[in-house]
């Protein structure tokens, strides 16, 4: 049964486990409105997960772990942009091994943090600071790339990185500022899972959701709109495996802990059945490497 107070919980809860999506799939969705293809989301995330956790830790600052978090995203995507954007190598495979050296780094850097826990961030109107930024990401990077020169210029080299360098945009500088942003932000949404979400640190804890926030940039069709959309839905799919039981549901735990997957697979299924659905704001230059002659 359904009460007043349950529902409350369900909603806070979903903001909640929205809002590191939110976070990480906007940086995302500017790195690849560039053109640059950034997989290593899941890897950056775990990073700026246990870097902000031991900063703050450590300080006794949630503000310094939160900004550490950011830097520490950036410097993993720093190496990123130096391999794909200055060497030249394959973006698919260049993210996926940043996923795996994230894992391992942060499982390194995590060891001496495991147990111990930190203050919740601060609750305001009964979300935290964390949620009413996210909203506010999202109306500021919709305006950016809608109503000003700079996201003209993103979505310019995005489409044709060609025309763009030919007519005097500097492509790569662009691009290697997208994709720090990118970093900077899916740090920030690592970060904020072990200081907010669950303030401890455990190994692993990002549990798949850098894919789903890669997921959810297709979802949105490369639309800030559709993205705060998508990362609310998968977010009330997640927190129903914990309020499921409570709202009389009698599904096994074990199902309910699989449905932010099969939604996201579902989803995705769906959308690509439509070619002109998925290519409808798609980059064209999408993953294609760029050398300026």
């Amino acid at each position: 049964m359904m009460t007043t107070e349950l529902l409350i919980a369900f909603l806070a809860s979903t903001a909640g486990a929205a809002t590191p999506l939110v976070v990480a799939s906007m940086g995302e969705l500017v790195t690849e409105r560039s053109g640059v293809l950034n997989l290593g989301l899941e890897g950056m995330m775990l990073v700026g997960a246990v870097v902000g956790f031991g900063v703050t830790l450590t300080s006794g600052s949630m503000t310094l772990g939160l900004l550490a978090a950011m830097a520490a995203g950036m410097l993993m995507s720093l190496v990123f942009g130096f391999l794909v954007l200055t060497l030249q190598t394959n973006q698919v495979a260049t993210g996926l091994a940043l996923t795996l050296f994230g894992i391992g780094v942060s499982a390194f850097l995590g060891r001496g943090y495991v147990g111990q826990t930190v203050e919740r961030m601060p609750i305001l109107f009964g979300f935290d600071g964390m949620v009413y930024f996210s909203i506010a990401l999202v109306l500021a990077i919709g305006w950016m790339l809608a109503r000003t020169r700079l996201g003209l210029v993103i979505r310019a080299v995005g489409e044709s990185p060609h025309s763009a360098h030919a007519i005097g945009f500097p492509v790569i500088g662009l691009r290697y500022g997208t994709v720090l942003f990118g970093g900077a932000m899916a740090g920030l949404g690592g970060a904020y899972l072990s200081l907010a979400l669950t303030p401890m640190w455990v190994e692993g804890m990002t549990a798949g959701r850098g894919w789903i926030a890669l997921a959810q940039v297709v979802f949105a069709t490369w639309k800030p709109r559709g993205v705060l959309i998508g990362a609310y839905l998968f977010g009330g799919v997640t927190v129903l495996q914990f309020h499921g039981q409570g709202m009389g549901l009698a599904i096994p735990a074990e199902f309910l802990s699989m449905l932010p997957y099969v939604a996201t697979i579902v989803v995705l299924v769906v959308i690509c059945r439509n070619p002109q659905t998925i290519l409808l704001n798609k980059p064209m230059s999408l993953g294609q490497n760029f050398k300026p002659d």
